[in-house]
């Protein structure tokens, strides 16, 4: 540093080093009795696998990853291979922390179960470093508060047409401005029911309401683009994963086909697999999930690659993480809210945030700014 004509050398820190001291790892999850069925699945238990990663000083980072099918796989990876790997380590070296575990366990998993595993430690680490530094994860970031257009999503297949009008409307009525339901009903083999129900929706929220649309990877790509092309007169945002998420040939020929944008990106696990979504003009709204990718770690790389595709974003769920990323990147989208978490995200988390008009906030706590209910947690553990 330069002081009038002098140099001053010597080396200082803004803070104190810090060490990892503990991983704690619990899961939580409540069954579905509403009969949740989309195209390819039906959804039997919803919850998160929670991490709290504690240092010296005594503070405190929480992450997390979904709990339904592999829940428990997902505990195992991250209490008796990662959390060994991190005990004694700084928070603040996360990229060094995520790239050693992935060079750790790539022989065991470069998608899937570990990269769940990882995302719920990745994002402990960076709501660790926010409120080591006292900074909300979307000032650290580098980017701003601010309302974040999100919408509700729902809708399922197994819903009778009046159930999934009702839904439609109580979305549009709790103030959402977009909305997205199911398609391929009768596993995808039913294209002239799914065009009814579009219309119907349709129909009762009226021009205003924007509509997406999710066949859950059903179909071929000819077959997707054929109702691509027989329901984009009714002013469709998106169709998302019309085809199965691994089949890039079939992306890339369901895209010359129809002009219907396409939505993909929530099975993806790395910046890799988005790159070749990207590079093979597979994707006009990338839908990456912070609690699949390895956390905020890996999901700040795709996004900006989507930015120097002027590709837009649109992450899959977790809305209460993916807001502190719509301040930063230009090609921000939307927050999905997953209408069948609500009510066991009310139960985990003592403050998640509630949309408003069809629109999200961050808070103005440190890191991912969430509490989390301990009592309920400590009450409804599972093993």
């Amino acid at each position: 540093m330069i002081a009038g004509n002098e140099v001053i050398t010597g080396t200082t820190s803004c803070r104190r080093a810090e060490k990892i001291i503990e991983v704690k790892v619990r899961r939580v999850s409540h069954t579905v009795t509403n009969n949740l069925q989309d195209a390819t699945r039906k959804i039997d238990r919803l919850g998160f696998v929670i991490v709290e990663i504690k240092t010296e000083s005594g503070h405190t980072g929480i992450g997390y990853t979904s709990n339904g099918a592999g829940g428990k796989a997902v505990k195992s990876v991250i209490a008796d291979y990662i959390a060994p790997k991190i005990i004694g380590k700084d928070p603040f070296e996360s990229s060094v922390i995520w790239n050693e575990i992935v060079s750790y366990l790539r022989g065991v998993g470069r998608k899937g179960l570990v990269f769940c595993a990882l995302s719920a430690v990745d994002i402990a680490l960076w709501d660790l470093k926010g409120k080591l530094l006292n900074l909300p994860l979307y000032q650290l970031f580098g980017g701003k508060k601010m309302p974040v257009p999100i919408y509700g999503s729902g809708g399922w297949t197994s819903y009778s047409d009046e159930k999934l009008v009702d839904e439609m409307l109580s979305m549009v009525n709790q103030g959402y401005r977009m909305i997205k339901f199911k398609v391929g009903v009768d596993n995808g083999s039913n294209l002239r029911r799914d065009l009814k129900r579009v219309r119907l929706v349709r129909k009762a929220v009226g021009d205003e309401i924007k509509i997406m649309l999710d066949a859950n990877n059903c179909w071929d790509a000819a077959t997707g683009a054929r109702f691509a092309n027989m329901v984009k007169d009714e002013d469709i945002l998106f169709l998302e994963e019309p085809v199965p998420a691994d089949d890039i040939p079939g992306l890339i020929k369901f895209k010359q086909s129809t002009d219907l944008p396409l939505a993909t990106g929530e099975h993806e696990y790395t910046k890799y697999g988005a790159r070749a979504l990207l590079a093979d003009n597979c994707v006009d709204i990338i839908q990456c999930d912070a609690v699949r990718t390895g956390g905020f770690t890996e999901l700040v790389k795709i996004c900006a690659m989507a930015e120097a595709w002027n590709i837009r974003i649109a992450p899959h769920g977790r809305e209460n993480l993916h807001l502190h990323l719509a301040g930063v990147f230009p090609n921000f989208m939307a927050l999905e809210n997953l209408i069948m978490y609500e009510e066991i995200t009310a139960k985990v988390f003592l403050n998640s945030p509630v949309q408003h008009n069809g629109y999200l906030e961050a808070n103005d706590l440190p890191g991912i700014g969430l509490i989390l209910n301990q009592k309920f947690i400590q009450e409804n553990e599972e093993n």
